[in-house]
């Protein structure tokens, strides 16, 4: 497997996990602006129904598949990971737009 992007050569399981460390605080600050986005999505839709959409999901399944191939990232970690960030996406957005909807029925 050849990484497109260039991975930092380690001597100790610490300088491994130094390096996890800071992709993850990356990853963490990605994932809270994405799900800013899926906030929006639950504004934006008018129906619960619209919340689940299959074509989109294959869609991004596709597409992260293939990002994943072009970069030397191994394809079935990328597929896996994205089916989960969306199926839990799924849920807090139907949690958003349950929630939007009933503030605004209060009085």
């Amino acid at each position: 497997m050849t990484l497109l992007h260039q991975v930092e050569h380690c001597e100790s399981m610490a300088d491994v996990r130094r390096n996890i460390d800071a992709l993850d605080t990356r990853i963490v600050a990605l994932m809270a602006e994405r799900s800013g986005y899926i906030a929006e999505a639950a504004r934006i839709k008018q129906n619960a129904d619209q919340v689940h959409d299959q074509a989109r999901i294959d869609f991004i399944v596709d597409r992260v598949t293939a990002m994943a191939r072009v970069q030397g990232a191994p394809e079935a970690i990328i597929e896996a990971a994205y089916r989960a960030m969306i199926d839990a996406s799924i849920e807090f957005e139907h949690g958003e737009f349950k929630r939007l909807r009933q503030e605004g029925s209060q009085p």
